[in-house]
């Protein structure tokens, strides 16, 4: 269902036609904003993907796709695509409280433990450029200074975003490029200043850090946003089954910025209520589970 027919249906029920441009685009906002709660409410189903990070000896954190919400479940895969030898081994999520206690974290094994940073996936200028020129097989990034740049973690050069491990003076240590399905590039310095931005990209840490034994897959199951409302032409990104839900809730939200229409807000919310209630009801895991007592001998 086009946009437009949605912002259309949702002005009907809140009390009159659409009629201007405007009107257009405080729906678009509205349905934004109503969408983002819809993931602050719990798991949408059609929301959920598979994805896959390839290890790196060496490289402990990981970038995930910018509009990663969480992880839902994820497993270790060795021998991967090989009949007789692959084997998805258990990946256990810890807090970041656990990651802290643990002693060493470069020693290298086979990953059994993962951290997941959720964070905004935003860009942030740092006023900070690039000191001395990067060939694309360089690990060590020298910059004008290192003020406001986390211990460790993802910055962007030109088109090419690089995971860094600690920083030495104004020098970036273990650089690992081309992350997040960018490309390794040369970076040089010349007359034009090349600046550098610190990407808050979501993540993962896994621990042990990845030895060279054998290779090593992350194999996870993500929960991403929802995309926001485009132009008018443009199909709403949800399962069907939620569109009478879309529509009771921006008509309710609509109302609610309406002075005329303030007497009708609380049977637009009850609809919506109800129609969310329907919708989230049936999207859901349907998978049975099964309980089984353990007998223990005293």
């Amino acid at each position: 269902m086009p946009f437009t027919d949605i912002a259309e249906e949702a002005w009907e029920r809140a009390g009159r036609e659409l009629r201007s441009g405007y009107d257009l685009q405080t729906a678009r906002r509205s349905m934004n904003l109503m969408t983002i709660e819809w993931q602050n409410r719990g798991i949408n189903m059609w929301t959920i993907e598979q994805g896959s990070l390839d290890l790196v000896q060496g490289q402990s954190t990981y970038a995930l796709p910018d509009d990663t919400i969480d992880l839902l479940e994820q497993s270790i895969r060795t021998g991967a695509n090989n009949t007789t030898t692959q084997s998805d081994l258990t990946l256990s999520r810890i807090s970041i409280s656990t990651y802290a206690s643990i002693p060493n974290k470069i020693t290298q094994s086979r990953p059994i433990q993962v951290v997941i940073h959720r964070d905004s996936g935003q860009t942030y200028p740092t006023g900070i450029t690039l000191a001395a020129t990067a060939s694309s097989t360089d690990t060590t990034i020298t910059l004008s200074g290192v003020a406001g740049l986390p211990p460790a973690g993802f910055i962007k050069l030109e088109n090419e975003i690089i995971n860094y491990s600690y920083i030495t003076g104004n020098v970036l240590q273990n650089c690992f490029r081309g992350q997040q399905g960018t490309t390794a590039a040369t970076h040089t310095v010349g007359g034009t200043a090349i600046p550098a931005y610190w990407e808050q990209v979501p993540s993962i840490t896994v621990w042990p850090v990845p030895d060279n034994v054998q290779s090593y897959k992350v194999i996870y199951w993500r929960m991403r946003r929802v995309q926001d409302a485009g132009n008018g032409i443009e199909t709403a990104d949800m399962n069907f089954r939620f569109f009478p839900c879309l529509v009771a809730g921006l008509a309710y939200h609509i109302a609610m910025k309406v002075p005329e229409f303030m007497d009708r807000v609380p049977m637009l919310k009850a609809v919506y209520d109800e129609q969310f209630e329907l919708a989230a009801g049936e999207d859901r895991e349907k998978a049975p589970i099964r309980f089984v007592p353990r007998a223990g001998r005293f």
